[in-house]
């Protein structure tokens, strides 16, 4: 994107974020930056960072300067929009199943792989779940002679059914 490029308000995937989360897009965008280049300098996870993006994640005070300065944007409108009296809408996903491709395969992933993952998680853990809170995902790329791979990675707490 060029110098003061806009995103369209209707374009997915940000056709149904709030106008302060399409800016930080613009944001990033206009600098080139890259999810994981914007979480070094806010010392978080690229996953993390673009989940915030997308509304799913809340920024500290301290992050949301830092954001500002890395981005280019007004400090005191990105705190007022995304600051102390803001909460992420976590879990809004859009259509299901999900229309996207990668989405979709993602989502195709957890239907056909979900069960056979689910009985590993009790025969290794017990009666329990994998929390999503403090959960890390990472995103990584593996050089395959078939074609590159993708290396989805979530690293999330044990509860068991007792604590939850």
């Amino acid at each position: 994107m060029s110098q003061g490029a806009t995103i369209a308000a209707n374009t997915r995937p940000y056709a149904n974020l709030p106008p302060i989360n399409v800016a930080l897009f613009e944001a990033k965008a206009r600098r080139g930056l890259s999810f994981d280049e914007i979480a070094k300098a806010i010392e978080k996870d690229e996953v993390w960072v673009a989940s915030a993006f997308y509304g799913q994640a809340k920024f500290t005070e301290k992050e949301l300067q830092k954001l500002a300065e890395i981005l280019g944007i007004n400090e005191s409108e990105l705190s007022g929009a995304l600051g102390s009296h803001w909460w992420p809408n976590r879990g809004d996903l859009g259509p299901m199943p999900p229309t996207d491709p990668v989405l979709y395969r993602l989502y195709e992933g957890v239907m056909v792989y979900g069960p056979a993952i689910k009985a590993i998680i009790h025969e290794k853990f017990g009666d329990g779940i994998m929390s999503m809170i403090d959960c890390k995902v990472s995103v990584d790329k593996k050089p395959d002679p078939k074609g590159d791979r993708i290396v989805l990675a979530f690293d999330g707490k044990f509860l068991p059914y007792s604590k939850w």
